[in-house]
């Protein structure tokens, strides 16, 4: 996806956020959105790289308390040209991993202990490039802006579910304010869909040409995708708008959810890295990495 196209589609994020500000109280509610909106993108530009993390309750490691993750982290960095990013861990069973972070000079990457449990360690070498892939293609500090906004947008829809038509400012009256509170949650989650989705096949692409071998990531994902579906993931229920930084939603469930997925489908991601595996003439009987 290029950047022209992730702008437009962040800026009609900004936008609906501001009208359903509009519906709330009128041009003063659109002037206090406006505000809100930019007071948002400033924060979670300067604090991205903690706003998540704190949201899982993820802690910082180093190469005493995690070193495995910590040495791969810091050779595919290495490789990549780029500067060595945090490392935390979130104490949570389901198989995971995100980045955060407003730049390459100022990001994390965070694996739940479920992923580390799980992986060996070639398919965590493949988790983690594609990771830092989206650090190099800065897409941490989009995603992160996009699930704030996101977030706030649902905020609003509810507080214009309860507050319907009653105040003076509210231009459309009690049906309008339920429909937008109705339909402003879909309408953001569908915005971050199309920024989440071609990113995702970005960094799997990528990530995949990072460490050298794209079968270790189709490896990762089925195994990732098949834990997901089994084990839940608390924080994410609350934080359902943080579901797209993830590797792979830690949402799971069928009909209207796989519908409005913020994630591409798993076997197309898997299918697609084969694809890529076939052409350098690779083969899963390939040995370790290093």
């Amino acid at each position: 996806m290029s950047l022209f196209r992730t702008g437009l589609l962040m800026a009609f994020l900004t936008g609906l956020f501001v009208a359903v500000g509009y519906v709330i109280g009128g041009g003063w509610g659109m002037i206090m959105a406006v505000l809100f909106a930019a007071g948002t993108n400033l924060f979670a530009y300067w604090n991205s790289d903690r706003m998540v993390l704190s949201m899982y309750g993820a802690r910082e490691v180093d190469e005493t308390t995690a070193p495995e993750l910590v040495h791969i982290v810091r050779r595919l960095a290495e490789a990549d040209g780029l500067p060595m990013p945090r490392g935390y861990i979130a104490e949570n069973d389901q198989p995971n991993a995100f980045a955060t972070g407003r730049n390459p000079q100022h990001t994390a990457v965070c694996a739940t202990t479920g992923l580390l449990q799980r992986l060996n360690s070639e398919e965590l070498a493949g988790v983690l490039a594609h990771e830092l892939s989206h650090v190099k293609n800065r897409d941490t500090l989009i995603m992160t802006i996009v699930a704030t906004i996101g977030g706030a947008i649902g905020m609003l829809a509810n507080l214009t579910f309860f507050m319907g038509g009653d105040r003076r400012g509210n231009p459309l009256g009690p049906l309008g304010a339920i429909l937008v509170a109705i339909l402003a949650p879909v309408m953001a989650m569908l915005v971050q869909m199309g920024i989440s989705r071609t990113r995702e096949f970005e960094a799997d692409h990528s990530g995949a040409i990072l460490s050298g071998r794209p079968l270790w990531l189709a490896s990762a994902l089925r195994r990732i995708e098949s834990a997901v579906e089994e084990i839940g993931n608390p924080e994410a229920q609350v934080h359902p708008a943080t579901a797209h930084m993830f590797i792979i939603s830690p949402l799971h469930g069928g009909g209207l959810s796989s519908l409005f997925a913020s994630h591409p489908s798993t076997e197309e991601r898997i299918a697609r890295l084969q694809a890529m595996a076939a052409e350098l003439g690779q083969t899963p009987k390939l040995g370790p990495w290093g």
